[in-house]
């Protein structure tokens, strides 16, 4: 498999960049994790952040939510304000990793990230490793997620990819079941250490 494999597509959040808004809520909520997570189980919810994935403005986001819960105004409103403090940094384990395969030069990298594009240009700017990419699609940029079809397509016309010729790296099990279906070689992704035996295993690294 892995001699037919000529590029490498990352995820960033949870695979090369430490993003969780518990590091924020954290701190809104003096360390009561019980009302922390409560929050963010039933308020702050995945699926209202993933509708900034696909494109829709924190503006109007945070005023929909606001209307719907006014108690909660000061802390739906910092999910945008203060969004810097939900990253801890890179994954220095996974950066080594991407770094490596950069200098090996034998395959191309790319990233295909479910991101807002109102907040990724700040960490574009704050991590040297998205500078490694040769290209990188940005859900909120393309109106679109994963893990529907639409953003793979994008991907693979963009940079004129064929899936079988691609390892797409994610920590999203519903993002790798839809990248298998599309014929893409896959890793779900763990930790660092799990991602480097893998890569090693496909003769890569």
């Amino acid at each position: 498999m892995s001699g037919n494999i000529n590029s490498v597509i990352f995820d960033l959040g949870g695979v090369l960049i430490d993003w969780n808004p518990e590091y924020l809520y954290r701190k809104i909520f003096a360390g009561n994790d019980e009302k922390m997570k409560w929050f963010l189980e039933n308020i702050c919810t995945p699926d209202w952040n993933m509708e900034q994935d696909a494109g829709r403005s924190f503006d109007t986001a945070c005023k929909l939510l606001i209307e719907q819960h006014p108690e909660y105004r000061m802390e739906i409103q910092v999910f945008f304000d203060r969004w810097e403090e939900m990253i801890k940094g890179e994954i220095n384990g996974t950066v080594l990793i991407l770094n490596e395969l950069k200098r090996l030069n034998k395959v191309k990298l790319y990233a295909l990230t479910n991101w807002s594009s109102e907040t990724f240009p700040i960490a574009k700017r704050k991590y040297s490793c998205l500078k490694q990419f040769e290209g990188i699609v940005v859900s909120g940029e393309e109106k679109t997620r994963k893990p529907f079809n639409k953003i793979y397509e994008i991907t693979l016309d963009r940079f004129n990819l064929k899936p079988e010729n691609c390892l797409f790296i994610d920590d999203s099990i519903d993002n790798i079941r839809k990248a298998k279906e599309m014929n893409f070689n896959t890793i779900h992704f763990n930790n660092p250490s799990q991602l480097k035996a893998e890569i090693q295993n496909m003769g890569l690294l």
